[in-house]
């Protein structure tokens, strides 16, 4: 063979043992896990029989078995497949164009390639293993992740699917008007965007194609230059579809989300996707539903929740000051699991130390996503949440409902949940806690730096903010204090710490780009502009409400402890409620005379009683007419009044020097007394009403009692269903098994033209052939019967003497039998042994061996008559 020289000093054998080392290096290829329950097997046939078998990826199926059968599912699968069908065993390697099989009892997990099997946990009644696997599948593969949902009841893989999106997997779901059971796709698509949703038939084949498209795609977005413009176009269509701002969102994100819906339309340059998201304003909604990425579970990082609980709260609730309202603000809330959470753990932790102290809490939960907020507002979560939520916590603050959990009022009533932009709208401000878990890792590092000072504004002195696992705090280390570096948890620091400024969130859009190319001259002169209002918003400007129609109060100003004051009980922000004494009555006439017009009206010289002193304000109160958005709030300034500027009418004068108070005067107390008589009386009338509701509530949590029950025992008999129909297939197959080895041994045994009679201990007819007809007179009703009671033309009168015989040693007997009609049969008796060694009867063959009698006689004869001459030689 002749070297061929590849370069300096290196021949075609150094080729090949490098190409031998990159042999060994493990390819990567796409794991895709399958969930299915009832109605499964149907759908993973029809799956795997429209399945290549050269594909380059490995099937993982995850499928509801009773676990005390032993399932024949992976001989099920490889009839319609060529792919090598193999059941799981304890860490077994995944390699491409093999299927997987999950055996009865166990769950499964994967890690670095490698199938892990477990013991199966049950909680409360419910077996999710499809959850299971996908959430270990999605941490392993990441955005190689592919799970797909079959035909199922239940709800079980909802929840991993959503660990798969948040990775940016691929979700691929059967059609339900296509599925035998169609809960669980139902589920599945109720739960997250699926990227393809077709018939069983149909997915193999739209999912290699999708795979097919992406690498190409991928190469080209990384490639082409013009893709940033293309990208800031489709930033512009998000905005002008939605109203939100992607701009400061990291470019890599949105370029993998674009891409995977470029690859589900097969669109292999980003301009194509452009023109057709300006055809299809319907893949904006899809796309600013794949770039809002909900992916959050109930207590997610336990340690963070368990160290809150033990620790953080209990040292606050020490420092708090009895009747503290403690106010919380929860951004990228999501679907509401993360703002149950903080609740439940405060009330647990509430229960546990606050005593005879009380604190109330008010958490705001925002999110952009408006189907996610109303989702929350709900409160109404998948059965799936046993995975998260201990049996404890199911029981004490949740409620079983037909469509699985819903958080109970004393919980739902501590969370006020409302869309909400973190980047554009305002902040909620003197919050005592701050979660943004999740939400900065997509965010550019500018924009991170803006939300950090915009936190800082927002939290009181001391406030904790709490971020997610794998974000820091992008901002000036004086900014924050750190509690634990592990578990992101800081507190804001108490001293006052020069910030950069801070502009309302609005201005964190592609105008602030623009600001930037502004002097410096030009900064500093907004800056000592925004110092300066700064410095007359807090020392001199008087301080003000603004509420809503109904009394609400939307946003406050200045120090407003001299005149209002939370109500005593459940937490109400209700300015009527929180008005101090004196002040209540007549700011509830002068709110009701000012939303007449949008004209001010003015109560002057109110006296206002503070504990041991008082003090005179005057009240301004105007309904607001501009802007629209703001139309209808009613803004209302509180202005101290001095003593010295307080006039004094004759009337007073009189009064210093007259003990006797005027009628008019006493008339005006008279009716103030009725009109706070009143005003007790309708609120005993609530007490009443809110009496009779608990009653109806008491009675309602016990008709819900006894429906948990009744849905306990629906979901048992559903679980059962599923087991037996699972059965009922596999058994259906085995009797098709049966049948047709039946069959082919029918045939073999009629195409030997050998007569056999099986019987069984009793020697009673168990089967025959049709040849055996020829010899004993049977017919199919004399099955069962002893074979000694049937009309034989055989001359073997010991026949049955030799069987028991048979049946007593185990050796068989051979004989050579004549009949009637002079035919020869040679009779072979032998035991009739099962699979397992055992004896269960006797198999008796005749032979027929007529033309080797005749002629052996005609021989013997022949034998004689050469004797007889002589001729014979032995």
């Amino acid at each position: 063979m002749k070297k061929v020289i590849i370069g300096e000093g290196k021949t075609d054998t150094t080729v090949l043992k490098v190409r031998k080392q990159q042999n060994r290096v493990p390819r990567r290829f796409p794991i895709v896990g399958i969930g299915a329950s009832a109605g499964g097997l149907e759908a993973l046939e029809q799956f795997f029989s429209n399945t290549p078998p050269n594909n380059g990826m490995a099937f993982v199926v995850i499928q509801h078995l009773d676990p005390t059968y032993v399932g024949i599912m992976p001989e099920l699968l490889q009839r319609a497949t060529d792919m090598k069908v193999i059941q799981v065993s304890d860490h077994l390697q995944i390699r491409p164009d093999h299927v997987y099989v999950i055996p009865p009892n166990r769950s499964m997990s994967v890690l670095n390639g490698y199938l892990h099997l477990f013991e199966p946990t049950e909680l409360r009644g419910l077996r999710l293993p499809i959850d299971i696997f996908f959430r270990s599948l999605a941490d392993d593969q990441n955005e190689k992740s592919i799970g797909i949902i079959l035909s199922g009841m239940g709800s079980d893989g909802s929840l991993g699917l959503k660990a798969i999106k948040g990775k940016n997997g691929i979700v691929l779901v059967q059609d339900p008007a296509t599925a035998k059971f169609n809960g669980m796709p139902n589920s599945a698509i109720a739960t997250v965007s699926v990227d393809i949703l077709a018939s069983a038939n149909e997915l193999p084949s739209r999912l290699i194609s999708l795979l097919k498209y992406s690498p190409a795609v991928s190469q080209k977005a990384e490639g082409d230059g013009k893709n940033k413009n293309y990208l800031e176009k489709v930033i512009i269509l998000l905005r002008t579809q939605t109203g939100h701002d992607f701009t400061f969102y990291k470019k890599n994100t949105l370029f993998r989300r674009i891409e995977r819906r470029m690859g589900i339309h097969q669109l292999e340059t980003i301009s194509k996707y452009v023109h057709y998201l300006q055809e299809n304003p319907k893949e904006l909604d899809i796309l600013f539903k794949e770039l809002l990425i909900g992916v959050t579970n109930f207590f997610r990082d336990a340690a963070m929740w368990e160290k809150l609980k033990e620790q953080i709260l209990p040292e606050l609730f020490t420092e708090l000051q009895n009747g503290h309202l403690l106010r919380v603000w929860i951004t990228g809330c999501s679907t509401g699991e993360e703002a149950y959470s903080f609740a439940i753990v405060f009330k647990e932790a509430a229960e546990k130390l606050l005593g005879s102290k009380s604190i109330t809490l008010q958490i705001f939960a925002t999110d952009i996503d408006r189907d996610a907020i109303e989702s929350a507002r709900r409160g109404v979560f998948s059965s799936n949440i046993v995975t998260d939520v201990t049996p404890e916590r199911l029981a004490k603050f949740f409620t079983i409902t037909e469509s699985g959990y819903r958080v109970n009022t004393s919980i739902r009533e501590l969370v006020v949940f409302a869309p909400h932009d973190v980047i554009k709208d305002p902040p909620f401000t003197r919050l005592d806690f701050l979660l943004c878990r999740n939400l900065l890792i997509y965010l550019e590092p500018e924009l991170q730096k803006k939300l950090m000072n915009l936190f800082y504004y927002s939290l009181t002195s001391g406030g904790i903010m709490i971020l997610g696992s794998a974000e820091n705090v992008n901002s000036k280390e004086t900014l924050y204090l750190e509690i634990d570096k592990k578990l992101k948890i800081y507190k804001r620091a108490i001293t006052p710490a020069v910030i950069d400024r801070m502009d309302f969130p609005v201005s964190l859009s592609i105008t602030s780009r623009r600001n930037q190319m502004n002097t410096e001259q030009a900064k500093t002169v907004y800056t000592m502009q925004s110092f300066v209002e700064q410095i007359l918003l807090q020392r001199f400007l008087p301080a003000s409400v603004l509420i809503n129609q109904d009394g609400d109060i939307l946003y406050i100003t200045g120090k407003t402890g001299k005149y209002l004051e939370p109500a005593a009980g459940k937490a109400n922000m209700n300015i009527f409620a929180m008005a101090r004494e004196g002040l209540g009555n007549q700011l509830l006439n002068a709110v009701r005379k000012a939303k007449q017009n949008y004209e001010p009206y003015v109560l002057r010289n109110i006296k206002l009683d503070n504990n041991k002193s008082s003090h005179y304000v005057d009240v301004t109160i105007q309904q607001s007419e501009s802007p629209p958005e703001f139309r209808g709030t009613i803004i209302i300034v509180f202005s101290d009044v001095t003593e010295g500027h307080i006039p004094v009418t004759n009337n007073q004068r009189r009064r210093k020097k007259t003990s006797p108070v005027s009628e008019h005067e006493l008339e005006l107390q008279r009716t103030l007394e009725e009109l706070q008589s009143t005003r007790e009386e309708m609120q005993t009338s609530q007490e009443e009403l809110k009496s009779t509701n608990e009653e109806l509530q008491s009675t309602n949590e016990e008709l819900q009692s006894t429906n948990e029950e009744l849905t306990t025992s629906k979901e048992e008999m559903q679980s059962l269903n599923e087991e037996l129909q699972t059965v009922n297939i596999e058994l259906q197959s085995k009797i098709t098994d049966f049948m047709v080895a039946n069959n082919d041994m029918k045939n073999l045994l009629n195409s030997t033209d050998i007569a056999t009679l099986f019987l069984d201990r009793g020697l009673n007819i168990r089967r025959y052939t049709a040849e055996l007809t020829k010899i004993i007179k049977l017919r199919p009703s004399d099955i069962g019967r002893p074979f000694t009671e049937m009309v034989s033309d055989l001359r073997y009168n010991n026949i049955t003497e030799d069987a028991t015989e048979v049946l007593r040693t185990l050796i068989f007997k051979e004989n050579d039998i004549t009949t009637h009609d002079q035919r020869w049969f040679k009779v072979r008796i032998m035991p009739y042994r099962t699979f397992d060694d055992k004896i269960e009867g006797l198999v008796i063959t005749f032979i027929e061996i007529t033309v080797a009698k005749k002629l052996e006689e005609e021989l013997k004869k022949t034998i004689e008559i050469l004797r007889e001459h002589n001729l014979y030689i032995p």
